[in-house]
């Protein structure tokens, strides 16, 4: 007999699992919403015009201040010599406007920001070049007034030059802020005046209106201007508290931006100092003999790129007068050298207006004594309308272009 065929297997019962409590459900990611008069167009013209009318002085002077340091060959020969004021004022309005921009750019960027959270973020080619040019503005912009700030601080944390990357982004700033205006024009236009139609009134209570925004905001730019402004504008030299010059602090009453270590000037280096003057007629000059030539007394400022200026008195020997000795035609250059082992300026040339002005001196004393190793023994260069970098100190050489 055949034995009966298997009936099928069972598997040992598993005991059931519980069950697991579902998932939430995840929200729908949606751009953050922003509301308020301080986030809206108007507060944005309003903070705007105040910071493109420092944008535009600081363009203006800092070409100024570029080209007066590094004339071009054709105008090297019309670089004015008066007022003997005017690299004072137009440097420290440079300063001043750029510190004030500080403020406002922040100010700005926080009435704008949720303007970054439009959704979606590109809605077409124009609205793609628009927003890269906002891009553009904002970053130039940005770099422009914080690498200016540490400028004056004279810290370098970079690898590139300041000079050349600060004038070419001078442009950039310029160039790009000028395209926003005409893409902004209707936008801008509405919103000028005073009251725009369809503006909404804040609810009670819902925190602080315009009005209260710009004053906060024309207070801090005050007072940023009030603690730094001392520096060049000596009436207000007690508040200058947060500026990092103080421009009758330093020997002889005078700051010292590089001093004589530091241009590796050392007192062997000026033991046996004369003054090489090369010309039609070449000749050469001890300190003595220097000293008993026919002496002169002006009152000029010396004012520094990082905006601090100071009035003194020097004394010393006029440039004219020493050209003159050495055959020099009327309407010749100099150019200056420094006995300093390295540095930028340590040749330095000037143009026939400042040749040739009574009070471009090679002094030998500020404020009636002798130069201070700092300030330039045993001579250095003082004239009118003059960046400071380029009254070259520790002179040693002159020679008639």
């Amino acid at each position: 007999m055949r034995s009966p065929a298997p009936g099928p297997r069972r598997r040992p019962a598993v005991p059931s699992l519980p069950s697991l409590p579902s998932l939430p459900s995840l929200p729908a990611l949606r751009p953050p919403s922003f509301t308020g008069r301080l986030h809206d167009a108007r507060t944005a013209t309003s903070v705007g015009r105040w910071l493109g009318a420092a944008f535009a002085v600081c363009f203006v002077t800092g070409l100024i201040s570029h080209y007066l340091q590094h004339p071009p060959g054709w105008a090297a020969d019309s670089l004015p010599s008066r007022p003997v004021w005017g690299y004072r004022l137009s440097q420290g309005l440079h300063i001043a406007t750029g510190l004030a921009a500080i403020v406002l750019l922040l100010v700005k960027l926080w009435t704008v920001y949720p303007r970054l959270f439009v959704w979606p973020p590109v809605r077409g080619l124009r609205h793609a070049l628009e927003r890269l040019s906002v891009a553009v503005l904002v970053a130039s912009a940005v770099l422009q007034v914080f690498t200016g700030l540490l400028n004056i601080a004279e810290w370098y944390p970079w690898p590139f030059g300041f000079i050349q990357t600060h004038f070419a982004l001078a442009w950039v700033v310029a160039g790009s802020l000028l395209l926003h205006i005409a893409v902004k024009a209707p936008e801008i236009k509405a919103h000028w005046s005073r009251r725009s139609p369809g503006t909404l009134q804040l609810p009670a209570g819902e925190g602080p209106d315009r009005r209260s925004l710009m004053l906060g905001v024309g207070a801090a730019v005050g007072a940023v201007t009030l603690t730094t402004v001392g520096q060049s504008f000596t009436p207000l030299g007690r508040l200058d508290l947060l500026a990092p010059r103080h421009p009758d602090h330093g020997p002889q009453g005078l700051p010292v931006n590089r001093t004589a270590a530091a241009a590796g000037i050392t007192e062997r280096a000026v033991r046996d100092w004369r003054l090489e003057v090369r010309g039609p007629v070449p000749y050469s000059l001890t300190l003595a003999q220097l000293r008993a030539l026919p002496r002169a007394s002006v009152w000029l400022p010396i004012a520094c790129v990082e905006g601090w200026s100071m009035e003194a008195r020097w004394s010393g020997v006029r440039i004219g007068d020493l050209l003159a000795r050495a055959g020099a035609r009327p309407g010749a250059g100099l150019r200056v050298t420094s006995l300093e082992t390295a540095g930028s300026y340590r040749v330095m040339e000037m143009g026939r207006d400042y040749a040739e002005d009574p009070l471009t001196l090679l002094a030998l004393e500020l404020n009636g004594r002798t130069l201070t190793a700092d300030h330039g023994y045993p001579a250095r260069i003082i004239a009118p309308n003059r960046p400071g970098v380029l009254q070259t100190k520790w002179v040693t050489l002159l020679e008639v272009l």
